[in-house]
């Protein structure tokens, strides 16, 4: 069977879910994964959802339980890990633009994934304005913790 574009497509996004499973050891119910392509900037960031918390990557240590607290248990939240994980989600955010290019498809300005652990499914919502770009104040950084606060709020 030959590889098409969207087979290519949706295996970038698998990995990038696949760091961010690995960042916290599998144990997130739910994975929130914000990628941005806007006048060639390339931005991204990750956050979970734990034990019906949604949490920033370097705050998951709130989300321990007093069980797990008993048992010693903490994620390794340091600086170089969460770095590691967004070199390689914006690694694969390059390799979809070059996907794009050679398949002759429009690059999503905006990718939002939500991966929910427990069913294994993977929704994403794609933008293809420009999001921040045309805003003197914001930046990506902006609209990904406003993505944030909102999926907070929701909760």
């Amino acid at each position: 069977m030959v590889k098409e574009f969207e087979d290519y497509f949706t295996e970038l996004q698998a990995d990038m879910v696949s760091i961010c499973l690995e960042y916290l050891d599998d144990k997130a119910n739910m994975v929130y994964i914000y990628c941005s392509y806007e006048e060639g900037l390339i931005s991204s960031d990750f956050f979970y959802k734990i034990n019906g918390k949604v949490l920033e990557r370097h705050k998951l240590n709130d989300a321990i339980d007093e069980e797990d607290n008993e048992r010693e248990i903490s994620y390794n939240v340091s600086i170089e890990r969460q770095r590691g994980v967004i070199k390689i989600i914006n690694k694969n955010i390059e390799e979809i633009i070059h996907l794009c290019k050679k398949y002759n498809r429009e690059m999503p300005s905006e990718m939002k994934l939500i991966y929910n652990v427990d069913t294994n499914k993977l929704k994403a919502n794609y933008k293809y304005d420009l999001v921040y770009s045309d805003d003197p104040i914001k930046t990506a950084d902006d609209i990904s913790y406003e993505w944030f606060e909102k999926v907070q709020e929701e909760i």
